[in-house]
């Protein structure tokens, strides 16, 4: 129960001297109320002025970021255009070369059962006569 009146009071202190301190700050104000609207009105069109030049860098640097994005994503699809048209040529070299060494080896095959009939051939006419 203690603790609970000492916070209390605690409060009740603070907010007496919030109202002192705001009440010796009026009295001891350098200037008149007109004086400090005016103030705090040229202060407040400044501070739009700031956020209005740092809105438009803002929106600058956007732009240029959004530039050297389409830059680089032109670059890498180039590239990878590169890319592709060196492997479909080398994937063509390849099937071709393939090709050539199917053709050669139907001819080895070719030649190879053509001296098998002719040795058979040779063979069973021998041995018929």
């Amino acid at each position: 129960m203690a603790d609970n009146d000492n916070g209390a009071s605690g409060l009740g202190w603070f907010l007496a001297g919030l109202g002192l301190g705001a009440l010796v700050g009026v009295l001891y104000a350098p200037k008149a109320g007109k004086e400090t609207r005016d103030d705090l009105r040229a202060s407040a069109l400044e501070a739009k002025d700031k956020a209005s030049a740092y809105a438009a860098q803002g929106r600058e640097r956007a732009t240029e970021y959004a530039a050297q994005g389409r830059e680089q994503i032109n670059e890498y699809a180039d590239r990878g255009r590169e890319y592709y048209d060196r492997g479909r040529t080398q994937w063509s070299e390849y099937v071709e070369k393939g090709k050539g060494l199917i053709q050669d080896q139907q001819g080895k095959i070719s030649s190879a059962i053509d001296a098998g009939k002719q040795a058979y051939t040779s063979a069973t006419q021998e041995t018929s006569s």
